[in-house]
């Protein structure tokens, strides 16, 4: 079963937890859902078999780091500030990181550093950069 850890249970991360739960049993999927309000991530877990909710503290590097190293893949949808922290764990614990915001420059500069470790730092995959980029490509 391969395991997904969700950083972030806020509205923009409902979407997407619900369509990973939804399509967990048919890929074989284990979500966990972890947020700093447990109450968010139960919400967003909705008691699904192949959901699991945590309380999750981002500047807890003990937890952040055994919850990373437990994933096969990362998505974090904190705010984009808290990006980095994630990523240089995903990095030093070669475990692929997909996030809904924009490149940083602090971000685009461990580009090197994921590439040596074989791991995606895959950034702007969601709505609003995608709405963005068509729009401009249209203009």
């Amino acid at each position: 079963m391969k395991k997904i850890l969700v950083i972030g249970a806020g509205r923009s991360a409902v979407t997407l937890i619900k369509y990973l739960l939804d399509n967990s049993i048919v890929n074989n999927w284990q979500v966990t859902v972890a947020d700093f309000s447990i109450e968010l991530a139960e919400k967003a877990v909705a008691n699904h078999e192949n959901g699991n909710a945590i309380f999750f503290n981002v500047t807890d590097e003990i937890q952040r780091k055994s919850e990373i190293g437990n994933a096969d893949i990362v998505i974090s949808m904190l705010p984009a500030s808290l990006h980095i922290t994630v990523a240089k764990d995903c990095i030093s614990l070669v475990k692929n990181l997909v996030t809904a915001s924009y490149v940083s420059p602090e971000i685009a500069d461990l580009d090197e550093k994921a590439k040596q470790a074989g791991i995606l730092l895959l950034n702007e995959i969601g709505l609003d950069p995608g709405i963005d980029h068509m729009s401009a490509m249209q203009v």
